[in-house]
Formats: C-alpha cells, sequence, structure tokens
C-alpha cells in the first residue's frame, strides 16, 4: 500500500502543474482588464494604465507566472485586487460552506446509491427492482437547484423543521451546522445517488452471476453471507470509480446549490469574483477545488487497493 499511496502521490504534482498552466492561462481569455472594471466605464486609459503598473499587469505573463506558481508552492494565493486581503483568507471563510455541503451530498449518495443498487442488484428482474431503477432515472433527471427550491419549499417554509437561512459553523454550534446542511446535502446527493445506484446494481449483479458464486452456493454457503461478503465487496471495485466521478460533479453543482441555500460558499464568491475579474480569487478557488478532487481521488485509489490486490504496484 505504500507504493501505491508514493505512486498516487507522485503523479498528482504533474497535475497540478498543469491544472496551475491552464488556470493562470484562461484568465488572459476573458475581454477586458481587472483595473477597467475596478475603475469603472469612466475610466481614463492613463488611469487604467497606472492601475495596472501598481497591479503588475503590466509584466510579461511568464514573469507573472513564476512569481503567482512560487507562492503557490508555499500556500499563497496572491491578493484579491478589489478586496486588497489575501486570497487564502477570504478562501478560508467561504471552504467550510462548500466542503460541508459536499461532503454531505456525497454521504447521501454513498448511502442511497449502495443501499438501492445492492437491493436491486440482489432482486434483478423483479417488480421491485424496475421501480428502483425507474427511481435512478428521475433522480437523474431532476436539476439539484429545483429540487433545493423543493425542499426548502416543503421543510423548512411549510413545515418549519428547519431555518431557511440556515448556516452556522461547525466550531459555533455542530447541531444547527448540521440541521443547516441537510436540505442543501440532500438536493446535491440524490442526483449522485442514482448514478451511484446504477453503477452498484451493475456490479452486482455481475458480481453474483459469477461462477465462484454458484461453487459457493453449492458449498451452501447461506444467502446472506454471499451477499454481504462476496457479492458487495467484488461490487466495490466499479462503485469506487463512479464515487469519484460523483464527487466531482457534486463540487460544481454546489455553486448553484449554495445560492439556492444562501450558503456563504465558494459558488457565491466564484461569481462576483468573474463579473469582477478579480483573477486571485478565481485562480484561487479553482486550484482549492482541484486539490480537493485529487485528494478524494487519493483515498478512493487507497480503497480500490485495498479491495483489489492486483491494483497495488508490484
Amino acid at each position: 500500500m505504500g507504493k501505491l499511496i508514493a505512486y498516487r502521490l507522485l503523479f498528482a504534482v504533474p497535475q497540478l502543474l498543469i491544472i496551475s498552466v491552464v488556470v493562470f492561462s484562461l484568465t488572459y481569455l476573458i475581454p477586458g482588464s481587472p483595473a477597467a472594471a475596478i475603475l469603472g466605464t469612466s475610466a481614463t486609459p492613463d488611469a487604467i494604465a497606472q492601475l495596472e503598473a501598481q497591479m503588475g499587469l503590466d509584466r510579461p505573463p511568464v514573469e507573472r507566472f513564476v512569481e503567482w506558481f512560487g507562492g503557490l508552492l508555499h500556500g499563497d494565493l496572491g491578493t484579491s485586487y478589489r478586496a486588497g486581503v489575501p486570497v487564502t483568507d477570504m478562501l478560508a471563510q467561504r471552504v467550510p460552506a462548500t466542503v460541508s455541503i459536499v461532503l454531505g451530498g456525497m454521504v447521501v449518495a454513498l448511502l442511497l446509491g449502495v443501499g438501492a443498487g445492492v437491493f436491486t442488484g440482489t432482486r434483478p428482474g423483479t417488480v421491485a427492482d424496475r421501480v428502483v431503477t425507474g427511481g435512478t432515472v428521475l433522480g437523474l433527471a431532476i436539476p439539484e437547484f429545483w429540487l433545493g427550491l423543493l425542499l426548502t419549499t416543503v421543510f423548512a417554509v411549510k413545515l418549519g423543521w428547519v431555518p431557511i437561512l440556515a448556516w452556522t459553523p461547525f466550531t459555533d454550534d455542530p447541531l444547527g451546522w448540521l440541521r443547516g446542511i441537510v436540505l442543501p446535502s440532500l438536493a446535491l446527493g440524490v442526483t449522485g445517488g442514482a448514478i451511484i445506484a446504477r453503477q452498484t446494481r451493475a456490479a452486482t449483479v455481475s458480481s453474483l452471476a459469477s461462477p465462484y458464486v454458484d461453487t459457493l452456493t453449492a458449498a451452501g454457503v447461506p444467502r446472506r453471507v454471499l451477499v454481504a461478503r462476496y457479492g458487495v465487496k467484488n461490487a466495490l471495485v466499479p462503485v469506487l470509480a463512479s464515487a469519484g466521478v460523483t464527487f466531482a460533479i457534486l463540487i460544481g453543482v454546489s455553486f448553484v446549490v449554495e445560492k439556492v441555500f444562501a450558503l456563504p460558499g465558494l459558488g457565491s464568491l466564484m461569481l462576483t469574483s468573474v463579473i469582477g475579474q478579480d483573477f486571485p480569487v478565481v485562480q484561487g478557488i479553482v486550484m482549492i477545488t482541484a486539490l480537493m478532487v485529487i485528494a478524494v481521488n487519493l483515498l478512493l485509489d487507497i480503497g480500490y487497493g485495498l479491495i483489489n490486490p492486483q491494483a497495488r504496484p508490484q
């Protein structure tokens, strides 16, 4: 396992380098100048040029990238053009809300997906299988923002079980934090659960149809032991791959869900930063999300290696 972890960590280095180059380069595709966006439409060309010189925007792109990447290696994401504060401080205030609902959505997706997938995978062709599989199609079709509005209307407005604007930092009130992320996590997790459920069902059906299952059945191994110890374990191998894809999807969708539930996450900050051409903040958000995806995929690769010894480097 040590070799597997070392290999994945080593592979993450070129990934981050490529992502950093792409992120920095994409900012040049946005029309206009950050200095002009800050000064407004009435600014003169001389004033814009002067502010660009103060911000270092008149320097060659390669020089700016080397400086930015050097700071990135030391955990310095630069300074916001508009707020004038370190980007790391701004992200530190926003990351907890985004991470909370993404992880909550992932938990919901895994519980729904694996549970429904195993349930239908052990009953292929039955009425229950058709009903639950049809439900996964519905889960894939429902937009997350619409589901979030529906959940808010029913459980917050009509029933009053949770407050409408309910974000509370975990360090201030763990119970209040949990109440605040329940509905956003459900809105995020339903679609992810549908994706995982379909993958789990197919993998479970394939695993239980293997010849070794017939051998174990003939040997008198109980059905529940076959499902729990052999069928589900072997089915988790492809499920881990779909979980990694699902997590990346949840991060992107979370930006929309944050607006529905008025959460102070990265989504609203990303929107205002793109509109205001606050490039250091945009670059910082993209790098943080990339790091989260890489970290989760590393954990999934480790889990894959634990389940399947053949995946471990020799």
